[in-house]
This record gives structure tokens, sequence and C-alpha cells, in this order.
């Protein structure tokens, strides 16, 4: 894409005086942490999963191999937010050429899908808890086929040995976390009480499983131990193919899933799309991820003077809200699958047209902004998909300056509840807009489309200094809300110099539309009232909330941190002897 290599080329020949500079905060201690230039470092949601890529670095593993033992490590002890059974954005970093790319493992609708997918028999959409559980909610998986060309390009141990952490931990079981327990005991979502949860979860003696009990998962230890010896063939032929298109095919719901889809799935190798935020260079996937909303968030909050105020002023976050709203209405009317639609990429970070949709940006909160007329826009009709947050993000740094920076999932709490071999199978099909077109009759960017992938918020992000050194990494779960928990953490990180794990530990706000979402009570009463003086009634959220994951390296030092809304870790040590 010759907009991205513009972009990063401009970015990067840049001098930091050309640049604005920012500051890190003199009160503002950076965690105790070694140089960047010789350690190994993994984040991610879950303490078994990072304790897994650590490992994997420990025996002089790259960045890849890593990702691939946390993933399967996820699958296992996060099932509610990710898996090998659900797809994946990877944002790579190359420490010899400094090149970032994409690996695109997103779920693909399967050959027989059709636009009405969705529709009951009077036209209408079905209700979200109809479709969710539903055979026809599964996409065709992508994560580990993704997973399988990463590691065919920069992978150096061998895939067989990549799995054995997941394996034995499933065997000989793992301790339930409070935050699996909190989302089986808490009923609110469909899936928590489909058969195949119920069943998985059961509890000797009656009821789920609790915090504290231990969980077995022999069916997926066993099903690792075929993975690694067969490679991804072992989840898209054979037996394993088989029983995922027999699942699928239960109920009145069902999918048009067949073998010959699975067999058929081809994850993409992709160009990063690159802009420039404040001193940095930041990429992120192009569509049918919501990166370009990312940079275009970043290029209209550029335009304000949020960088000069801080946490604690409303204004700040007013802009933020504003900034918001007006990138998500682009990227809900004109993001979709480039295979399948015009992706107006190139209009929608625009410096000109950033610079007309800043200018919307007023003194208090307005009305919902409708959608702008970016160069290359077609007509298309505003999406109200409803993107549940069951992911997650989680971030590794081998010896050799690699770095993985990975967003992943099975879309809702649990997928769709159905499980194959020990995994939950993705709903990711819900991420397509139920209706084909809208009221006016215009034709949705993001609509079902057989073999199409449906947009995606995920955008694990990575920034370069302006030399292409390897600067950060950020990512996170939270559905349509990534957006702004990312952005809110770059805003936190970058311009007020805020530790990445304070950075990450702000309160978060989301504004879509006409709604303002947030974390009502982490915000200070004079804060709530402030942003009430500026047009903002802020209500609760809704989900499992963000699921942030980061790095940033300041002066050769990384500092990183994850999400205390879960129950992250973030490791970093001197790398092995060579």
């Amino acid at each position: 894409m010759k907009l991205v290599r513009t972009l990063l080329t401009a970015c990067v020949s840049l001098s930091l005086a050309s640049c604005v500079s920012v500051e890190r905060r003199a009160d503002a201690p950076i965690a105790a942490a070694p140089k960047s230039d010789a350690k190994i470092f993994a984040v991610a949601a879950n303490p078994l999963a990072t304790e897994a890529g650590m490992a994997v670095l420990r025996r002089g593993g790259s960045a890849v191999d890593a990702a691939i033992a946390m993933q399967a490590m996820l699958s296992l002890a996060e099932p509610q937010s990710s898996g090998i059974g659900g797809g994946a954005f990877l944002t790579y970093y190359d420490g010899k050429t400094k090149r970032v790319s994409i690996f695109d493992g997103r779920e693909t609708a399967p050959a027989g899908a059709t636009p009405d997918m969705f529709l009951d028999d009077s036209g209408k959409p079905l209700t979200y808890a109809q479709a969710v559980l539903s055979g026809r909610a599964t996409g065709v998986l992508g994560a580990v086929k993704m997973l399988a060309l990463a590691h065919s390009k920069h992978g150096v141990l061998p895939w067989r040995t990549l799995f054995g952490d997941a394996e034995r931990t499933a065997r000989d079981g793992f301790i339930v976390s409070p935050r699996l327990g909190r989302f089986l005991a808490s009923g609110a979502f469909p899936e928590s009480n489909a058969p195949d949860v119920l069943k998985y979860f059961a509890r000797q003696g009656g009821g789920l499983l609790r915090p504290g009990d231990r969980l077995r998962n022999p069916a997926f230890a066993e099903f690792l131990g075929r993975l690694a010896a067969e490679g991804p063939d072992a989840l898209y032929t054979g037996e394993t193919a088989r029983r995922i298109v027999a699942k699928v095919h239960e109920g009145e719901l069902a999918s048009t899933m067949t073998l010959a889809d699975l067999a058929a799935y081809r994850p993409i190798e992709r160009e990063a799309l690159c802009g420039r935020y404040r001193v940095y260079v930041v990429c992120v996937p192009p569509p049918p991820s919501s990166g370009v909303g990312m940079l275009q968030l970043l290029m209209l909050l550029e335009r304000t003077d949020i960088a000069s105020r801080g946490p604690t002023d409303p204004r700040a976050w007013m802009l933020f809200a504003e900034a918001s709203r007006l990138m998500y209405a682009d990227r809900d009317q004109y993001v979709g699958d480039p295979a399948f639609v015009s992706v107006p990429v190139k209009g929608m970070i625009d410096p000109a047209y950033v610079d007309a949709r800043a200018k919307l940006i007023g003194d208090r909160a307005g009305a919902a902004p409708p959608a702008g007329q970016p160069a290359g826009a077609t007509v298309a009709g505003r999406d109200r998909t409803l993107e549940p947050m069951g992911t997650s993000h989680f971030v590794v740094g081998d010896a050799q300056g690699n770095v993985v920076s990975m967003t992943t999932t099975v879309e809702s709490i649990f997928g769709t509840g159905r499980m194959v071999d020990g995994f939950f199978l993705n709903n990711q099909m819900t991420d397509f807009s139920f209706a084909p077109r809208d009221a006016q009759g215009r034709p949705m960017a993001n609509a079902v489309a057989a073999g199409k992938r449906p947009r995606s918020s995920m955008t694990p992000l990575i920034m370069l200094d302006a030399q292409g050194g390897f600067a950060g990494a950020l990512g996170s779960a939270g559905g349509n809300s990534i957006l702004a928990y990312v952005g809110k953490s770059m805003v936190g990180a970058v311009d007020w110099g805020l530790p990445m794990q304070d950075a990450l530990a702000l309160p978060n706000l989301v504004a879509r539309g006409s709604s303002f979402q947030g974390e009502v009570t982490k915000f200070s009463p004079a804060l709530l009232s402030g942003l009430r003086a500026l047009g903002i009634e802020l209500r609760p959220g809704q989900g499992e909330d963000s699921g942030l994951q980061g790095v940033i390296v300041r002066s050769g030092v990384v500092d990183g941190g994850y999400d205390p809304r879960r129950e992250g870790r973030f490791l970093i040590e001197a790398a092995p002897a060579r």
C-alpha cells in the first residue's frame, strides 16, 4: 500500500526537533526496569499466559514463538475472552529491519453465508441472544493458521515445542481465578447458560466452579498434543474439523460451514497502516480492523490542547469524548472488509479532512455528529452492530528486539458457548451488521457476504521512534470500546507522561453517537460535575470492560503495565545467555 509506505517514510525521517516534544511528569516515576536492548518481556491478561511466554523466551524463542504459547494458555485459562476457536490480529515489529507487518487472522464467513442470515421470517433482525447462541454465529476459525503463518516467517523454535506448558496445565489443572469465577456466577450473559458451558464448568456436588477450585481439561490437553505434532491441520482437517462442523450444524439456526470452508481458510499478511502522533509513528492493522479509526482519533486529539491538560481536567475528557464521537461516526459507517467494499482509508486520515472534522469540536458536547464525507467514500448505511467484549490482548518482546502486539478473541463471553475438543467456538459472525441495508435502503459496509471478514475493533498497535526503533506497544479488549480504551491510554502515557500502569488504570470513558458511558465511580464528583457543565452526563458502562496491556520505552527503559480490571502480569528480565 503506497499510502503506508509514504506515511512511514515521512514519519520516521522526521527529526525529533521538528516534532512537538513530550516530557514525562517529574512526579511520575517509571517502574524500575532494565535497559531494553538486552531484555525479554511479556505482559498478558492472565499470569499463566505471561509465564508461558517468558518460558519460551528463556529457551531462546522468538516473540512469535512466545505468542503461540501465550495464545494456547489463554485458550485454557481465559476461555471467556479468547482461544484457538477464534481469530486475531498480530502486529509484528522486526528488530533487525525495523519493519512493521500485520498478520490478519480474522475469521471469515462460510461460503454458504448470505446477507439475510440474521433476519427472521418477517425480515427483521434477530435478537442478539438468538444469534449469539446459534451455529451460524461461528465464523471460520483464523487464529491458529495466522500464528502458523507468522511462525513460518519469524519463528525460531520448532512448532511442536511451543504447546507443552498449556498441554501440561490442561492435564494437571489450574485454579479458577476470581474473574473467571465472576462470569460463571453472574449468569448475565446468554452464553453463560449454554449446555456446553454448564457441563464444562460443573462442580462436583452441584452448581458451577468457584474461584479457588481446580479445573482440568483433558480434552484440550489431548488436542494440543495433536496440534503440536500435526500443525494447523489438526484443527482445520480431520476429526476436530468434523466435530466443529457437526457442532455448528446443531439447532434451529444452523451454520452453513463445511469441511471445505475450514480447509480453505487463509490468513493474510498485510502492510501496516502508519501515521504520526506527537514524536511517534503509530502502526496499526488496516481494514477490516478499525486501525484507521485509531489513527483518525489520534489526529483529532493532536488538533486540541488535551496534551497541556491532565486527568483531573473536565475539559480534557470532554475533548476526548468529542474526538471519539467524530471517529466512531466515520468508523461505523465506512469500515469493512476491503476485499468486498471500498474503505476510504486515505480520505479518513487526510490532514485537511481531519482539520475540518476537528473544527466540529466546540466548547461543550453537542448533538451526535454524523459521519463525514472523506475522499473516496461511497454511499453507505450507518452500522449499529453490537460488538461485545470477549477479547484479550498481550505484548511480548524477545532478545533480538522483535515485538508482537496481538489482540485475540472468541468475540462474546465463551463465544457461542459451544465447545469442541476442550475449546470454545467463536461467535464472530455477529460482528457483521444483522441487516444488509439501513432504513433508507443504503448498503452496509459491514454486511454479511460469503468469504467476507467482519469489521473488527481490534487495533493492536506498535509505536516507533523517529529512527524507526521500537518505542512501545498497546492494545485492549473491549469490543467497540477498544478504540476509546487504547486512545485514553495513549493520551495518558504520551501526552500526560504517566507511567504505563497509571495510564492503563485511568478511568474509561466511551463516547459514541449520543451515548456517554464510563466508569462513573472512578471519576471524582468534581470531575463528573465539570463534565455535566460541558454537556456530558456520564452513565455506567457494561460488559467486561477494558483489557489493556502495554509497554512504552523512555530513555531506553521499558515501562510496562497491565489493566488492573483484569488479572494481568508484566515480566521483564535479562535475555538468556546465547
